[in-house]
């Protein structure tokens, strides 16, 4: 739940380079149950996931995407997510992502759609 998601939302915002990855990598695990979707929103970690698909370098954006995406299948999600600002960077992802970002980065814009 949330006492799990916390301490790796704290890493995804403050962690070096490697442990953001990680982290948002745990994230989107995490983010594959339904209960887990709202604690780590719960959690504050769609704010700092918008903010690694933004200036992560390829291999956090990758993370940062699939965790959006993960999470973008729940409602209130969806609302908090476009609410931070993350369209615009999905949309950079886009063009400038590699293929695994593009791809999650798609299914995230296909969620909020």
């Amino acid at each position: 739940g949330t006492a799990g998601a916390a301490p790796l939302v704290e890493l995804v915002r403050s962690g070096t380079t490697d442990v953001k990855q990680n982290a948002a990598a745990a994230l989107a695990n995490m983010a594959a149950s339904a209960d887990n979707k709202a604690a780590v929103a719960a959690a504050g970690g769609i704010d700092p996931l918008v903010e690694l698909a933004r200036s992560g370098d390829s291999v956090a954006k990758e993370k940062a995407a699939l965790a959006l995406y993960k999470l973008s299948s729940n409602a209130d999600n969806k609302v908090a997510i476009a609410a931070a600002g993350g369209i615009d960077p999905l949309v950079q992802i886009l063009s400038s992502g590699t293929d695994v970002a593009k791809e999650k980065a798609a299914a995230a814009l296909w969620n909020l759609a």
